[in-house]
């Protein structure tokens, strides 16, 4: 397409006193150098989700040799656990562009079909977040995804026309930490769909250890075991603690890592032997002291702790719950037997306070 075709299509898109082209749809907030360094750049470097890996290792070898762009991707799983960095890998592997944004972002269809028409033969458009894309906009992917269309309207009343554009192949991978809110027939237009999970402590050892040595800190094996211990099972609570570690040792410590240096580290950041934080105890302590174990509604509990009943039943509870610590029951929230002694409190005797 001519860049006077491409602008007179982009501009017949959205209203005439408004350019699509004014948001710019890849936009995203800037990423610190560092962070981003510590991102996989290989299969051969992404630690954990062994049959995810392989299973990924298959359909990328499948489609280099065909010559082909890879099949849509889709990457589901808590936040934290590496559908970003995969997303980069694919095109890493396939050696193609890669295009970043993430569904909020995308507010009009001129937002998408400017992205769409801008990607080169074989691409990777990675869309974060996608469950949240807007309606409109998801009715211009579904096309585009499966026969390499661009179907938009230009102008409108009696003038309006309808022009289907080709676009080159290219391969769109979403990631989304809310599998059943992607709608249906954006699903099945993926063909692959892989789900990640927590990580276990030997796998988010050797994510510390490669990451030390990435940003240079001295680090021993059983430093880095107290900050997998402490991660909840999520490489990117891994890295953050471990920078927080390493400011730790080189302020108050010898700036080596080790056991006893994490362990106190981690302890002044407020952070306990089970990963929990100044927030999730606040939680349990609400729960078991100020409720004595009785029933406590989401909106009563947040209130207590001060934060936004979204913000504890997406960010907070979900591990609360893996771990045991608290339970939801047709009545409210109450704690887990592990919250007691977590705490230090005897079930009965809490009872009475």
């Amino acid at each position: 397409m001519t860049p006077d075709a491409r602008n007179e299509v982009l501009g017949g898109l959205g209203s005439p006193d408004e350019d699509p082209r004014a948001v710019d749809p890849v936009a995203a907030p800037a990423e610190d150098t560092e962070d981003s360094g510590l991102r996989p750049r290989t299969l051969a470097e992404f630690v954990g989700q062994g049959q995810l890996t392989e299973h990924l290792q298959i359909v990328l070898e499948a489609a280099r040799r065909r010559e082909q762009a890879v099949d849509h991707l889709l990457f589901a799983g808590p936040p934290g656990l590496g559908k970003t960095s995969l997303a980069g890998i694919v095109a890493a592997e396939m050696g193609v562009g890669l295009r970043i944004t993430s569904g909020p972002v995308l507010v009009r269809a001129g937002d998408l079909a400017a992205l769409l028409t801008d990607l080169q033969e074989g691409d990777v458009l990675f869309i974060d977040e996608i469950h949240r894309l807007h309606r409109a906009v998801e009715e211009v992917l579904y096309p585009a995804m499966e026969d390499g269309k661009l179907d938009i309207l230009i102008g409108k009343g009696p003038t309006a026309r309808s022009i289907r554009l080709d676009l080159p192949r290219f391969t769109l991978v979403g990631a989304t930490t809310r599998t059943g809110l992607v709608a249906g027939p954006l699903r099945d237009r993926f063909g692959f769909v892989g789900r990640l999970d927590l990580y276990g402590p030997d796998e988010l050892q050797a994510i510390v250890m490669r990451s030390a040595g990435i940003l240079g800190v001295p680090i021993d094996d059983e430093g880095a075991r107290r900050i997998a211990e402490r991660s909840r099972g999520t490489p990117r609570i891994a890295n953050r603690l471990l920078r927080r570690v390493r400011d730790f040792v080189e302020v108050r410590a010898e700036g080596a890592i080790t056991s006893a240096a994490a362990s106190a580290g981690l302890d002044v950041f407020g952070i306990d032997a089970l990963g929990l934080d100044k927030v999730d105890r606040a939680i349990l302590d609400v729960l078991c002291r100020r409720f004595a174990g009785r029933p406590v509604g989401l909106t009563t509990l947040a209130q207590c702790i001060g934060e936004e009943p979204d913000t504890l039943e997406d960010a907070y509870e979900p591990y609360l719950l893996q771990q045991g610590l608290l339970l939801r029951t047709a009545r409210g929230r109450v704690p887990g037997p592990l919250a007691w002694s977590h705490l230090g409190l005897d079930p009965v005797e809490a009872t009475l306070l």
